[in-house]
């Protein structure tokens, strides 16, 4: 199954979406974006409200190695990027949702301009493997006829 000619066309269409500018622009600016969620109850000032700061380290190193996944095992972990997403609607969402009283300016304006930014690189991140795959450009997985005259 390992050398099935369609596996190995599939890995070769992933590790070339890997390798494009754009991927990797998308990986560091992941990369970035999660490492700022997990700093940001100490960059903006909102530390002493626990729940919230924990919250967000956990999340933001969740999505930065989420999103570093994407570049070194494309193949693997593109499917993981709605996972991303998911942890950017969360962000979005977390001041309201998580216990105690955070739900001040400061932590709104930055969890939802965090997350908004988290969730746009992920979906960008799912767009990128799933433009590859149904375009056609690469290489598609649909059945192909035998003979180029043949129609279906």
């Amino acid at each position: 199954m390992e050398h099935h000619p369609d596996i190995m066309e599939m890995r070769a269409r992933y590790e070339q979406a890997a390798s494009t500018p754009r991927a990797q622009g998308l990986e560091a600016l992941g990369l970035v974006t999660g490492l700022y969620l997990a700093l940001s109850p100490w960059i903006t000032g909102f530390n002493g409200l626990t729940t919230l700061t924990v919250c967000n380290l956990v999340t933001g190193i969740a999505y930065a190695l989420l999103m570093c996944g994407f570049g070194h095992a494309y193949e693997r972990t593109h499917g993981m990027a709605w996972g991303a997403a998911l942890i950017g609607v969360w962000t979005i969402i977390s001041p309201w949702v998580v216990s105690g009283n955070v739900d001040i300016t400061k932590t709104i304006v930055n969890n939802v301009v965090t997350g908004a930014v988290a969730l746009l690189l992920a979906l960008a991140s799912g767009v990128l493997a799933g433009g590859r795959r149904s375009s056609g450009r690469a290489g598609s997985m649909r059945h192909r006829p035998a003979h180029p005259e043949t129609r279906v």
